[in-house]
């Protein structure tokens, strides 16, 4: 009754458009008050003890990377470099869209991020090239996907907190799916330009190679210095957030690409969201408290064996709850509940939990594309000036190739595992 009733109102109160820490925080705080053995010493203890935890320092400093990348124009030094690779390609600025977010996302860490800074500048110039704006902000949209899976995530930063896998790992693990996901749009946009041909640019628009390679090297080393330092083991992937930040802050600074104004916007950018993020996290340590002393997972693990004994059965099961989950919860509100549940779960039917974490950040970052929140949607629309109907018309072919990267990612685990096994982590 306890359980129903914790569930119950965290559904009402998420219906009722209660914030989402809120709408955690208040049935958690009603169930501590009617148990005589809990008290509110415990809720606090129980709230400050996932925040409190080095790992999770990864996750407002990549952030900062993020919004740092963005304000600096390094979106638009990155896709200058594209055109000038991909320019004269048929279809050229829906690969150097496609390009631009795969190579973005090495910084972004997050969709939203990659969606603002290639939306607010390819869609324009799709736009006036010919291309149809809500397909422009539908590409853009499609291939943001990347961001969430590819690192630095700040999903899979708070997927190996939440599960006590490697963050390293984790990493490893989401390089060979964003690539996955890439390939399948591509193979889209490829056929898209064969049914619907646009005009070629002119040579008047296309940048000379080698400046724009040159102005675009500093930020290509990001990724470089990012991962090269973790896998050498020169520093933890903590370490590594602070070490790319200060990069990043450093190259902005000689090159003269942001002053003073921008960086202080950049502060409180950064400051806003990590506020976001780490009162959800906090009120999911106490959620996921709960759950563990309601023994919900294992409950839960019970029914569904009862049901199946097959892992391929289980994983199409989670695919379509956390699907469903992930049109209703923005992907880190949805993380922290869903995790402490599956995980258990899923460790018991054999699947390994860096192969479940790519497939819970995925499947939650879909969400970002579906109504009715759509947040990515949402936004590419006030970006692009196109209405949102439209957008998600144009959206939703996009998703048979998303689909079909996750039942790659989903069936085929070596996508996953191959790199954290060929660097020692399985």
């Amino acid at each position: 009754m306890q359980m129903s009733f914790l569930f119950i109102s965290i559904g009402v109160l998420l219906f009722l458009r209660v914030p989402v820490a809120f709408s955690l925080l208040l049935p958690c705080l009603l169930y501590i008050f009617f148990d005589p053995f809990l008290t509110l010493g415990i809720a606090l203890q129980r709230i400050s003890m996932l925040v409190n935890s080095f790992p999770l320092l990864a996750v407002p400093l990549f952030i900062m990377v993020g919004y740092l990348a963005n304000a600096a124009g390094m979106a638009d030094r990155l896709i200058r470099a594209l055109l000038a690779i991909f320019g004269r390609v048929r279809g050229a600025l829906a690969y150097v869209n496609l390009n631009a977010s795969l190579v973005f996302s090495w910084m972004s860490g997050s969709a939203m991020a990659d969606a603002a800074a290639m939306g607010s500048i390819m869609i324009p110039a799709m736009r006036k090239n010919g291309y149809r704006p809500s397909f422009a902000a539908a590409i853009t949209a499609a291939s943001s996907m990347i961001g969430p899976v590819m690192p630095p995530s700040i999903a899979a930063v708070l997927y190996a907190v939440l599960s006590q896998t490697s963050i390293a790992a984790m990493f490893l693990a989401g390089i060979l799916p964003a690539f996955a996901i890439f390939l399948c749009l591509g193979i889209y946009i490829y056929f898209y330009i064969r049914v619907n041909p646009v005009p070629a640019l002119d040579d008047a628009e296309i940048p000379p190679l080698w400046p724009s390679l040159i102005e675009a090297s500093p930020i290509l080393l990001a990724p470089v210095l990012l991962l090269g330092g973790i896998l050498g083991g020169v520093f933890t992937p903590t370490e590594a957030a602070a070490v790319t930040v200060v990069y990043m802050m450093f190259i902005s600074a000689i090159f003269r690409w942001l002053n003073i104004s921008g960086f202080y916007h950049c502060l409180v950018q950064t400051a806003g969201t990590v506020g976001q993020v780490m009162i959800i996290a906090a009120v999911g340590g106490l959620l996921s408290y709960i759950l563990a002393r309601e023994a919900v997972p294992s409950a839960i693990g019970v029914a569904i064996q009862a049901f199946t004994e097959n892992p391929l059965l289980f994983l199409i099961f989670v695919n379509l709850v956390l699907l469903v989950i992930g049109m209703i919860l923005e992907p880190a509100s949805a993380l922290l509940i869903t995790v402490p549940v599956l995980f258990p779960i899923a460790i018991s039917y054999g699947i390994d939990p860096i192969h479940l974490g790519i497939i819970v950040i995925f499947n939650l970052s879909l969400g970002l594309l579906t109504p009715p929140i759509g947040l990515v949607l949402y936004m590419l629309s006030s970006v692009g000036d196109v209405s949102f109907a439209k957008v998600l018309r144009s959206t939703a072919p996009l998703l048979i190739p998303l689909f079909g990267a996750l039942a790659i990612i989903t069936f085929v685990p070596e996508v996953t595992l191959l790199l954290p096994r060929a660097f020692g982590f399985r």
